[in-house]
């Protein structure tokens, strides 16, 4: 029988929160800059990613593997982690975690193949995979139960606000030293961060011993990676005119068929999905997987091309206007913790939830060419608002909605529901984009008069002194550019309808109460 979360004690014999707030002060900031330096790496190889052609010898296409494979292995890694802990310990695998991450950075920084870049990538994925559980457990357990918003709260300044920085953070070091600055600067902050937990961390005592489910991890690693390959490729092959995406999409809905099937007949199974049968929790993961992985992280992608493409700023440039509303999610990720505390999880998601719809729907949709970039930042910042007042209460949710022997698996299911979610989320991102400025693009030209637009063209033409074929060019780029602009509006709103939609979850907290048994 597994020993409740409360009545873990450390190697000391005493709870993890019956500690001085000097070493709570020093285990948090460990685990946070841990956890930091993990998620901060996906966004800022996003921004390198297009400048790897070259020293790796490879098309856009050929890059765009050094984040899908990051992504895969993060969310395998994610499926035998609760494992992991459970027989050795938080504290071992948050180092192991933090080891294999720095030593992977190293190696990503020294690549000159593709081949060898996505190797070492899938090694940092892992390495993230094991430093984001372990991490947010360790920190949920050293504040009382009393204080576990204000946990949260200090966690999510580096689940939430790590992401916006990428940007700022990758268009500096590459404009001003070298892409492979994003990632040695993980090295020395690694070992730092491994030297420091040595010495300071906790080492708990093992309280269960788990026995693994190896079929089961097999699907469902199988179906994962099936599912993450197809969201992450379908736009360059045409989604369901392509043959390829098409066997993707058959191999992972067996893949979920075939693991539910050997989960349903096993003893010992991966995932305990009891879990969901607590409405809480089953509505918070659901508030998380939609709102976070299909809206909110749509506009993370979106927001950086919108400054780069279309108020055509440099890589530093953008960075820091994305750096405008990341401000806020540090600002406010610890006052949504506070809040969680005084006023409840649920009231504090709920939140969270009308402040976010109100600006995915009513404000990012009036970005465009036109917006003053002043105005433009400001709009941004209730989103930032939103982003930070969201992560703290709805974690603190579902693991108060968990059985307490249970707090791994249920960080394992959010953080699986956040790459899976936002895996979607970026995949309808860059589908919508192509589509509504393909849309745009074709209304332009049926509402366009020829007549005119030839005589404008023809009096331009002769102004600048340039051919006609040049001419015309000039003027399919200024119909595409246009296009691309006017898709934003569209792309914008339909990741806002997805929040939408994730408050109906939100809803259902208020109206449907879980039972005391569960």
């Amino acid at each position: 029988m597994a020993m409740p979360a409360e009545d873990v004690i450390l190697d000391e014999g005493k709870k993890p929160w019956y500690i001085t707030p000097a070493e709570r002060a020093i285990y948090s900031v460990i685990v946070m800059v841990g956890a930091f330096m993990a998620i901060l790496d996906t966004t800022v190889v996003d921004v390198i990613v297009p400048k790897l052609t070259g020293p790796l010898a490879t098309d856009l296409y050929g890059v765009q593997w050094i984040i899908t494979s990051y992504m895969i292995a993060a969310a395998i890694g994610l499926l035998i982690t609760e494992w992991l802990i459970k027989n050795f310990g938080s504290k071992k695998i948050f180092l192991a975690g933090v080891a294999l991450f720095t030593a992977a950075s190293f190696a990503c920084g020294i690549s000159n193949a593709l081949e060898e870049m996505i190797l070492f990538r899938v090694l940092q994925g892992i390495g993230e995979a094991f430093i984001m559980v372990t991490s947010h457990i360790m920190i949920f357990s050293y504040f009382p139960p009393h204080q576990k918003g204000l946990a949260m709260g200090i966690f999510a300044l580096g689940v939430s606000f790590a992401p916006s920085l990428g940007p700022t953070i990758g268009g500096y070091l590459t404009e001003f030293y070298n892409w492979r600055m994003v990632f040695f600067i993980n090295v020395p902050v690694g070992i730092l961060l491994l030297v420091a937990g040595l010495i300071f961390l906790p080492r708990e005592r093992l309280f269960e011993k788990l026995r693994f489910n190896f079929t089961s991890f097999i699907l469902l690693s199988f179906a994962t990676v099936s599912l993450l390959v197809m969201l992450s490729k379908g736009q360059q092959y045409g989604w369901l005119h392509s043959s390829f995406i098409i066997v993707l999409l058959l191999c992972a809905i067996i893949g979920f068929l075939l693991y539910a099937l050997v989960e349903l007949n096993s003893q010992f199974k991966l995932i305990d999905f009891s879990l969901f049968k607590n409405p809480d929790f089953f509505n918070g993961m659901m508030i998380y997987f939609f709102i976070l992985g299909f809206s909110m992280y749509q506009y993370f992608y979106l927001l950086p091309i919108y400054y780069e493409r279309i108020k055509m700023l440099p890589t530093l440039g953008a960075g820091i206007a994305v750096f405008a509303f990341a401000v806020f999610i540090g600002i406010f990720s610890p006052i949504a913790g506070i809040l969680a505390d005084k006023i409840g999880a649920k009231k504090a998601v709920a939140l969270a939830a009308f402040v976010y719809v109100i600006t995915s729907v009513l404000l990012l949709p009036k970005l465009n060419y036109y917006t003053p970039m002043h105005q433009a930042m400001l709009l941004t910042i209730p989103f930032g608002i939103g982003m930070g007042l969201f992560f703290a209460p709805v974690t603190v949710m579902v693991m108060q909605s968990a059985p307490p022997h249970k707090g791994e698996l249920a960080i394992v299911l959010m953080d699986y529901f956040r790459f899976v979610g936002g895996s979607f989320g970026t995949a309808l991102a860059t589908n919508n984009m192509e589509y509504f400025k393909n849309m745009h693009f074709l209304r332009m030209n049926e509402l366009q008069n020829y007549e005119y637009i030839g005589y404008f063209l023809h009096k331009l033409q002769n102004l600048l002194g340039i051919s006609w074929e040049q001419i015309k060019i000039i003027f399919g780029s200024y119909e595409e550019f246009m296009s691309f602009n006017y898709g934003f509006y569209n792309t914008f709103m339909h990741a806002g309808y997805w929040g939408v939609f994730g408050t109906i979850f939100v809803l259902l907290l208020f109206l449907i109460k879980p039972k005391e048994n569960l």
